[in-house]
Parts: structure tokens; sequence; C-alpha cells
């Protein structure tokens, strides 16, 4: 038999024109990567590519009297466009969060034309552009989007054109069920970590310190990181919000207008614990620090600070509205001054923005690629449909159904916390400030 470790896998058959890939939501470092090396796995094995210009916003707008438009709408990706991309920077092909399943919660809602009317449109927006296989590239709301769109060509008649979806999990926040680490992630945890060690520089000198906000919504896997790598002295995340930390409040669902009961944080409570690491490092003769604080945390704020806080199509609160930073340094600087009659500058900043388009690492361009040559395998290779591609040890493929990540009844996904108590978290307290639990009670 002859060596073949220097051959390229051997091209499959097919019938397949035409893939589109899409990008949606938030940005992350990479992200050009796996676009790329999606595209030139496509176009090797002579499947055209289509480029999808911002999400599904222009798909949604779609309709026989305003055709798709090439080069407005979409773009037809090359090996002269991509040449040198894998290392970019940004999006090649831009970004949106608009949402074709927003009216769609329940399998049963499928039934219902009205609530479907926007992923059919997409799907009538990708036919008539001769689409046969469906890239999609996002955060767990994209993955919610691409788990409708495979349900709605489930429900067509048998004879319909179905178009194979697949997913590709993308977010610095890092919360995804079904993989160890998104790509972007490291990129994004070591720039933010280079500004905390800015931030830490400048406190030092000034006996002061910052209250940084990082990014993650739902999990603290961002912040964990930034403070690790940036040496902060304390990092508090969702998980954190547990025991005396955490208290519930009657409220109105936004959707139902019904009763609920929402978990919240009892804020005077983390306030205190994090003054106890301040007056901690002074008994160590240290008069400076940055702590890091992850956005997510905004979601548990009780409704007296949300008030007249908008939500996206998602459901998300609206974070940027909510300015924790302003108000969590703002109740720092004010309790420790009532514990300690002194006063402690605490200076407010957000983490997060400038890290989506750094300029990718090594690690996040390898796996980055390898899930971008992933959809081409699990497609056209493998034939699967309604799956997520993922990876294990050295960049191993894996390809998991939609199925084991979302809600069968809310089609929701669901989010990957730190676990509590586990080696990750130990670790983040192990290295931070130490605070006796007798002087605090706090999450050590």
């Amino acid at each position: 038999m002859a060596d073949n470790t220097l051959s390229r896998p051997q091209r499959m058959p097919h019938n397949f024109r035409r893939a589109a890939i899409l990008f949606a939501g938030g940005p992350a470092p990479a992200a050009n990567a796996v676009i790329s090396a999606a595209a030139v796995s496509f176009l090797r094995n002579e499947i055209e590519v289509v480029g999808v210009k911002h999400g599904y916003s222009n798909l949604m707008e779609y309709s026989p009297s305003r055709p798709l438009v090439d080069g407005q709408d979409y773009v037809m990706l090359d090996h002269r466009w991509l040449r040198r991309t894998r290392n970019s920077q940004g999006i090649m092909i831009g970004t949106a969060r608009a949402n074709p399943g927003k009216n769609v919660s329940h399998p049963s809602h499928l039934k219902d034309e009205e609530r479907v009317a926007p992923l059919k449109t997409v799907y009538e927006a990708l036919r008539s552009i001769g689409v046969d296989l469906l890239v999609s590239i996002g955060g767990d709301d994209t993955l919610k989007t691409a788990n409708k769109f495979k349900m709605y060509q489930d429900s067509l008649p048998l004879d319909a054109h179905r178009i194979p979806v697949v997913h590709l999990p993308k977010t610095i926040d890092n919360d995804y069920r079904g993989i160890d680490f998104t790509f972007g992630y490291f990129t994004a945890v070591d720039f933010l970590a280079g500004e905390v060690r800015n931030l830490l520089a400048d406190a030092e000198a000034n006996r002061s310190y910052f209250l940084a906000e990082s990014m993650g919504r739902s999990a603290g896997w961002l912040a964990y990181g930034v403070a690790i790598a940036g040496e902060a002295s304390l990092v508090v995340s969702v998980e954190d919000i547990v025991g005396k930390y955490r208290s519930t409040e009657e409220a109105i669902d936004p959707e139902t207008g019904e009763k609920t009961t929402r978990t919240i944080m009892k804020v005077e409570e983390v306030v205190t614990r994090i003054v106890a690491t301040i007056t901690a490092r002074e008994r160590e003769g240290k008069e400076y620090g940055v702590i890091v604080i992850a956005e997510g945390l905004a979601e548990f704020l009780p409704s007296s600070y949300l008030e007249g806080v908008s939500r996206d199509d998602h459901g998300h609160i609206n974070i940027s509205a909510v300015n924790l930073h302003d108000v969590f340094a703002d109740l720092i600087s004010k309790e420790y001054k009532r514990q300690t009659g002194k006063k402690r500058k605490v200076t407010p900043v957000q983490l997060g923005y400038e890290a989506r388009c750094a300029k990718p690492h090594a690690f996040d361009v390898m796996l980055g690629s390898q899930l971008g040559v992933g959809a081409y395998r699990a497609l056209v290779e493998k034939r699967l449909n309604g799956i997520m591609v993922s990876v294990s040890g050295q960049l191993n493929l894996e390809y998991v159904p939609f199925e084991e990540l979302v809600d069968p009844e809310t089609l929701v996904t669901v989010v990957r916390y730190i676990e509590r108590d586990s080696d990750f978290q130990k670790l983040t307290r192990f290295l931070e400030t130490y605070v006796n639990e007798g002087d605090s009670g706090g999450p050590n």
C-alpha cells in the first residue's frame, strides 16, 4: 500500500452545487480562519461558496420583488478572495443579530404560518440563489436559530428541497455545551489580561483600584480567564451568586406578562465581599488592585436597577444600558468609606469590545481552521444535518446533534457554567487575594 501521509484526503463524490456560509452575533478573533478554511474546503471539492453578508439580516428582507443582490446581500467567495485571510482580523462577510426564529419558542409554533414566516423567508432566499448546504457560525443564539431552521425544513412536505445545516460554535465567552474551548476565547483572554496588567501598574502607582467589567453574559469563563492571566485581586461572576449572595424577587415576565420569580443577587453582600478583598490587601501592604466582575451579573440585579432597560431580539437585557461597572464602583467606594472612614479611589472600566476583533493567536487560528474544515467534512463527507462541529483532544473532530444541545420544549440552548468547586474555579481562588471566610463569608 502506498504511503499517503503527504496526500490530501480523497475527494468525496457528491451532487452539491453551492454552499452558503453565514456568521451571526458578536465578533470573535479567528472568525476569518473559520470562514476561510470552510470555504476553501468546499471550493477544492468543486462546490461554489456564497458568503452571506451580515448574518440573517439581508436574507430576512428577501422577497420575489426584492431579490438578493450579489455584492450587496452576499458575495461569491473564491480562492483569490480568500488568499491570506486565515490570520486576518474582523469578519470578512460581516455579522448581525437579526433573529428569524424569534417568534418560535416551542415545537408547536412551527405549525403557525405567522411565527415561521421569517424562517420561511430565509429558506426561500437561500433557495433563490441555489444554496444546497448551510454553514452557520455563531453563539448560542445562532445555534438556536440553526436548530429552528432545520426544524422548519423538517416540517415541509416530503418532496420539498432541504438545505442541510451544520453549526460552528463561536463565542469569546466560552460558555458552549459540547466543546471545551471556543475559537477566539484564548485570544480574548490574553488581550484583556494584558489590559488588566496595565491597570494594575496604574493602580499601584496611584494607590487606587480599578473595577473592570468583563464580557461574559451567561457564564464566567472569560472573566475568570482574564483574572487568572491578568493577576487580578478578585473575580466575581454569575457562578458566585450562591448562598448568602443569592435571593429572589417577584417579577413580571416581559414576554407573557405573567408573574414569576427571578433569582437576584444581594448586591450589598457582594459589595461587602469586594471591600473585604481591598482591606485584606491593605493588611498585606498593598494599597492597589484590580477587581474583575462579569457583565452577566447585570441579569441578577434587582429590578430597581433595571427600570427602563430594554431587551434585544433574543430576550437579553441591554447590558450596555446598565453600566454595571459604574454602579459597583460607586457602591464599593461608599462601603469602603463606611467601613474604614477613609477614601479609596475605585475607577470603573469596561473590557470586552476591544478584544472581539483582536489579532488571533495561533491556537485560535488552528482551532477555527479545524472547525471550518469540519463543516465541509460533516456536510459532504458524512452527509450530516443538524449537528454542531466540535473538537476534542488534539483537535479531533466530533459532531454533536442539535438535540443534545437544545431543550426540546423551549428550544433554548443549555449554558455551560464553570462548575462550582471545579479545579478551574479553585485555581482562581488559589491565585487571588485570600480573604478569611470569617471576615466576610466570601466565595473562597
